[in-house]
């Protein structure tokens, strides 16, 4: 009996091997990531994010500038991956499109508006000014919260995959995700849930405007 239930465990392991080769077969292999491909892909895209993905409304992300790898990382969050009840990040509009797209369309999205330059933009709270700049330069040390620079960089340049580039992004939406890293509804940094879990609100938003206007 012992020796039938190994061979049926062996024979299932075979032909899941099987399968998951046989898929991998059957998709074609991926292309150098292709700026012209992106553009046509990014049709369905532009009445939220802009033509060059300059967003006209704070309610949506400005993708141009953004890095290559945190775009594709951001996409790949927004799916619900195999085995799991929700996606790392979710958002009602982002997961239907993020869903129907292939890995080579998330590649070509993400080289297009990688090359695009972002629009800038200013910090428009003088009254709370001085507070963002303290935060992203020399963080909260009563809080335990480092500083924005350590990852973002001096202008908010960003780390690539990881870190995004934040100078000129909208104030209102940095300060929309910084809640709802906050809130445990953004699920796909540890670092950033961490440390918003530790600022108040009015913190947030001062950062937030602050980062508006790093270039």
């Amino acid at each position: 009996m012992k020796r039938a239930f190994l061979g049926a465990v062996f024979c299932s392991a075979v032909m899941t091997l099987a399968a998951t080769q046989a898929l991998a077969q059957s998709q074609p292999p991926l292309q150098k990531p292709d700026i012209a491909r992106g553009q046509a892909a990014a049709a369905v895209c532009m009445a939220c994010h802009g033509a060059d993905g300059n967003s006209p409304s704070a309610a949506f992300p400005k993708l141009a500038g953004q890095h290559y790898d945190y775009i594709v990382k951001q996409l790949n969050n927004f799916k619900v991956k195999p085995g799991a009840t929700k996606a790392e990040r979710e958002n009602a509009q982002m997961a239907p499109f993020a869903a129907s797209l292939s890995e080579q369309q998330i590649r070509d999205l993400a080289a297009f508006y990688a090359a695009q330059k972002k629009q800038p933009a200013v910090a428009r709270n003088k009254d709370s000014y001085e507070l963002g700049k303290q935060i992203y330069r020399a963080g909260i040390a009563a809080k335990n919260v480092p500083a924005c620079a350590a990852c973002h960089g001096p202008a908010a340049a960003g780390i690539p995959a990881q870190y995004p580039r934040l100078g000129g992004q909208w104030a209102e939406y940095t300060e929309a995700q910084m809640i709802a890293f906050r809130q445990g509804t953004r699920l796909n940094n540890a670092v950033m849930s961490a440390v918003a879990a530790r600022m108040s609100d009015a913190e947030i938003k001062a950062v937030s405007d602050y980062i508006a206007g790093l270039r």
